[in-house]
């Protein structure tokens, strides 16, 4: 699983940073539980529904080379989401604090967001 991990994170990156840090261990009952759950969800539109609820601002932080299309993470949330922006990080996969060309700006927006 680790190996896999390894391998994923670089099909999901755009030019990642070294990274040494600490392999965590993998609980794959949790997962495939949570994943089941989040799927039924996504599949029936109960995942958007819920954000219907959400009453704070949400700011979405997003990579241009994510394999998660930009455009399946905007479009749905703007329509279901009262106060929501979008940033596109360009030279950024799904990872944007290993990225790159994409940490300094994804931290800089984090610190702008926070206070």
């Amino acid at each position: 699983m680790a190996r896999f991990g390894t391998l994923i994170h670089k099909a999901d990156s755009y030019d990642p940073l070294p990274y040494d840090g600490e392999v965590l261990d993998v609980q794959s009952d949790i997962y495939q539980n949570v994943w089941k759950q989040a799927s039924e969800l996504r599949s029936s539109g109960g995942l958007l529904a819920l954000g219907k609820k959400v009453q704070c601002p949400v700011v979405a932080i997003h990579g241009d080379y994510d394999p998660h299309l930009a455009e399946g993470v905007e479009d749905p949330l703007s329509h279901v989401l009262g106060e929501f922006r979008f940033i596109l990080l360009e030279n950024c996969g799904h990872h944007p604090w290993y990225e790159r060309a994409a940490r300094d700006r994804f931290y800089d927006i984090l610190r702008s967001e926070v206070r």
